[in-house]
């Protein structure tokens, strides 16, 4: 098992995502419901974040040589893994990742 750890962007990230689908769309359940799923998502990391591609786009590179990303509906969850951790640098739309 691996553990998780986010860096404060994530964490602004994650609240960002959660207020814009609840207070700008005002959409609470939604909003409550799409969080529950990107947690589910990010959890399943702790079993095997290494079986996803490394990824080699430039923009992601910033990160690490190891950087990974996994998608949730249209938002990817970027990551690299140093031992037993999982560290999880940013939450975007997948959209933006050409724009980091």
């Amino acid at each position: 098992m691996y553990r998780l750890e986010f860096t404060e962007q994530a964490y602004t990230d994650m609240r960002n995502l959660s207020d814009t689908i609840m207070y700008t769309y005002k959409m609470p359940l939604t909003a409550e419901k799409y969080m529950r799923g990107l947690r589910e998502v990010i959890n399943d990391l702790k079993r095997s974040p290494e079986s996803y591609t490394i990824q080699t786009r430039r923009s992601l590179l910033q990160y690490g040589t190891n950087v990974r990303r996994i998608n949730y509906k249209r938002m990817a969850i970027i990551y690299t893994t140093h031992a037993d951790l999982v560290y999880i640098h940013r939450i975007v739309p997948a959209s933006m990742i050409t724009g980091l």
